[in-house]
């Protein structure tokens, strides 16, 4: 059974107006959830649920590389701290010893 979509707007309370609209907008990418290319006009209300699909999902992909992160940054300090426990540096060679680990520059 195929599922006919109506073409009432609760917007304006009238039949769509398609490409008279300003809400009437143009998607181009892939379906978060397919994978499927998608290339097609609709109204930009209907398309909330797909972008805030893929909203979420880069906000998974962002707080996994931040956990990630995080975890490195954690290593490298107790990393650290242990040899300076272990007598292995002077104390205040600590913080050139942290610096230099962490300046990307």
């Amino acid at each position: 059974m195929q599922l006919e979509q109506a073409k009432f707007c609760p917007l304006i309370q009238a039949d769509c107006k398609g490409l008279g609209c300003n809400w009437f907008v143009q998607l181009r990418g892939k379906h978060p959830q397919t994978g499927d290319p998608v290339d097609e006009w609709d109204c930009a209300i209907k398309w909330l649920p797909i972008l805030m699909i893929e909203n979420t999902k880069e906000a998974i992909g962002l707080s996994a590389s931040i956990d990630s992160f995080r975890n490195e940054m954690v290593r490298g300090q107790q990393a650290v701290l242990r040899m300076a426990a272990n007598g292995e540096v002077a104390k205040g060679e600590v913080k050139e010893i942290a610096d230099a680990r962490f300046d990307h520059s």
